[in-house]
């Protein structure tokens, strides 16, 4: 049997991490700035990290959701305290699109109704609803086309009004969009939203899944402005490699048993890992340093003529560049050995390194940029 062959693959094979750092099979050492699509949040192979899935390991590993786990109990208290939202409810299941599922899935349940509100350029998954939400018709099946979606341009208050009526059962939005090129909704777009919500008896779904677990220097994005959503998801960073994934859910929707189910959420291992992510964070205040260490990543990339525009907050960082960052990606890899990310914005370059990133990492990364743009 072979792989199926979806994926465009770099000829390198990490073998070894640590920190920020990668190691290939043949011993080569990388800098990485891209935590695997912003999943390393508290750097590669933690030590306390290592050492709470190990010992987890010992005890058991695996069981399902038939019996009672006290390690999600944890999970439920420490993440709403980090986060803010103590009285919210906490569904845990495994990967950002299975999140999103769930929250269309609740708010369809909560309300009775299926139209949803998404914006334009957005990504949220590649499940049924989650990719029909997602505005990217190559990947949008047959199957999957069927769903009521209408999607407006991002921070557009007239057809952001003007889509809402008695039928909405949903309005999603990224915290930041990731994919498209870390594009942030304004602060009036998202409280504007939130009124219509409350106006038309919908749900306000914040999709965090990439800018949550304290990469924007908040623990979610929207923290950065006053609005306070229904259902928040969030992934990748929450499991720090370890897939987990979850739904927070206002109190106001009800749950009863069987709504939501799933084999592998929230198991031994799972609550392990984010257990220790949420501790490595609050220990070692990492939120900050991810407002820190991005305002200067953002102040260094300004400086570059090359550089057009800066978008994003804390470490998760945009920088759009005057020509397609295609050839640039590859010799900072292959020269340089620096993992940086791409975005549907061709010209777009992302970084999205862990939250212990260091100011000398960051001046390695810009050396190097320096050199490939003085060629």
């Amino acid at each position: 049997m072979e792989l199926f062959d979806v994926y465009p693959l770099y000829p390198i094979e990490p073998v070894k991490a640590l920190g920020s750092k990668l190691w290939d099979k043949e011993g080569n050492e990388y800098l990485d700035l891209y935590g695997g699509h912003a999943v390393i949040s508290v750097g590669h192979s933690h030590p306390t990290y290592v050492k709470r899935i190990a010992d987890q390991l010992q005890r058991i590993g695996f069981y399902s959701n038939a019996v009672e786990n006290s390690l999600q109990k944890e999970l439920a208290h420490q993440l709403g305290e980090v986060s803010g939202y103590i009285d919210y409810n906490l569904f845990l299941c495994s990967t950002g699109a299975e999140a999103n599922e769930n929250a269309l899935k609740l708010a369809s349940f909560h309300t009775g109704k299926k139209k949803i509100i998404a914006v334009e350029n957005a990504f949220h998954g590649r499940t049924s609803g989650a990719v029909a939400v997602t505005h990217n018709p190559k990947i949008i099946a047959p199957f999957n086309s069927s769903h009521e979606v209408q999607f407006i341009p991002m921070n557009d208050l007239m057809e952001l009004t003007l889509a809402f009526d008695d039928e909405v059962a949903a309005f999603i939005i990224e915290g930041i969009q990731g994919v498209a090129g870390l594009y942030t909704p304004s602060p009036e777009f998202l409280q504007l939203a939130q009124s219509l919500c409350k106006g038309h008896g919908a749900v306000f779904i914040m999709d965090e899944v990439q800018s949550g677990a304290g990469r924007t220097g908040k623990f979610f994005a929207h923290q950065h402005t006053s609005v306070k959503p229904d259902i928040i998801t969030l992934a990748k960073g929450m499991g720090n490699g370890f897939p987990v994934a979850s739904v927070l859910i206002s109190p106001e929707i009800e749950s009863w048993h069987g709504m939501l189910g799933t084999t592998f959420g929230g198991n031994h291992l799972a609550c392990a890992a984010a257990l220790a992510v949420l501790e490595i964070i609050d220990e070692e205040d990492l939120m900050s340093n991810a407002k820190v260490m991005g305002d200067y990543a953002s102040k260094r990339l300004q400086s570059f003529s090359e550089v057009i525009q800066v978008r994003g907050q804390g470490l998760m960082i945009g920088a759009e560049f005057e020509f397609p960052v295609a050839d640039l990606r590859k010799k900072l890899l292959f020269e340089h050995k620096i993992f940086t990310g791409s975005a549907a914005n061709k010209n777009t370059l992302r970084l999205l390194p862990s939250l212990t990133v260091t100011k000398e990492e960051l001046d390695q990364f810009f050396d190097a940029l320096k050199v490939e743009l003085n060629k």
